[in-house]
């Protein structure tokens, strides 16, 4: 009877110690987003299989199992996006960035030089929760999880910060602050380069690839849609970043509002420049960059 008198009290210290140790948790974890491949919708072959289980998240999932050396993705609904697909059997990830609607998918092998033939083709129909989702996920582009080291550095720069604007301002002024540009790495870097946004972090360098990598995930990890998007900045094939804000919708390529006019948003150029007012000015200049590709 003792027991069961005292049972009560046993049951609050636990409930107790359980919502403690929830309290400790980061806040960062209930917010990363983590694609899945849970074989509901798939199509392929032996050695290819696409997961199209969540394209109403705005993304599939593909994984080769075959022997050529290279393979490549294509997806096309008006823009055609092509992708180096891994060949270690392992799903990679790739947003459908252009909304509801039908989209065409490829894999394509490499047969001999540069020439690739047809393994496998199909057109998918989607459509979208929201249509933002492509860009809080991440892929293979701007790769993370909840374990991601830019991810917790992410939530420290925001924490206590509510507005979208002002996330976007802090990460951004964290970039330009900390992150330098690696010329030799710009010089060298080979076809088919891919972000390691922790890399980027522990080093403090980067191409402009690495810069809008690891901006964009940060930010995606703080429900903040962002797209990585890939352009040209005058003649120079260049990356950078927009953000989404209820109030303001797609903010392309800016960051705030001074009061008379929206600040340019590129943290290559910003870290590079160092508050030089040619290339303030030059940044500030939409029309000095154009857009091809949103990941």
């Amino acid at each position: 009877m003792r027991t069961r008198k005292h049972l009560p009290s046993f049951v609050m210290v636990l409930l107790m110690v359980f919502c403690m140790l929830i309290s400790t948790l980061p806040a960062y974890a209930a917010t990363v987003r983590t694609p899945a491949a849970t074989g509901t919708v798939t199509y392929g072959t032996s050695t290819i299989l696409i997961d199209a289980s969540n394209t109403k998240d705005g993304y599939i999932m593909v994984k080769y199992t075959g022997n050529a050396p290279r393979v490549k993705v294509r997806i096309k609904k008006t823009t055609d996006y092509t992708y180096d697909l891994n060949t270690t059997g392992n799903f990679d990830i790739f947003p459908l960035t252009e909304g509801s609607g039908t989209y065409a998918i490829g894999v394509f092998e490499n047969v001999k030089d540069k020439m690739y033939s047809t393994a496998f083709a199909k057109q998918i129909n989607v459509t979208m929760d929201d249509a933002n989702s492509p860009f809080l996920y991440p892929n293979q582009f701007c790769k993370f999880d909840s374990s991601t080291k830019a991810i917790q550095k992410g939530e420290e720069l925001v924490s206590g910060v509510t507005d979208t604007l002002k996330k976007v301002e802090s990460i951004y002024n964290f970039m330009i602050d900390n992150i330098t540009y690696d010329h030799h790495k710009a010089a060298t870097v080979q076809s088919g380069y891919l972000p390691n946004v922790d890399d980027t972090l522990t080093t403090k360098t980067g191409i402009c690839f690495d810069y809008s990598a690891l901006m964009t995930s940060m930010l995606r990890s703080q429900n903040v849609p962002t797209k990585l998007v890939i352009g040209y900045a005058g003649s120079i094939y260049h990356a950078w970043i927009s953000v989404y804000s209820e109030e303001q919708g797609w903010i392309d390529n800016v960051i705030h509002f001074d009061g008379s006019s929206w600040k340019f948003m590129d943290p290559t150029f910003a870290a590079s420049g160092k508050g030089d007012p040619k290339i303030t000015e030059y940044i500030n200049t939409p029309t000095n960059y154009i857009a091809k590709f949103s990941y």
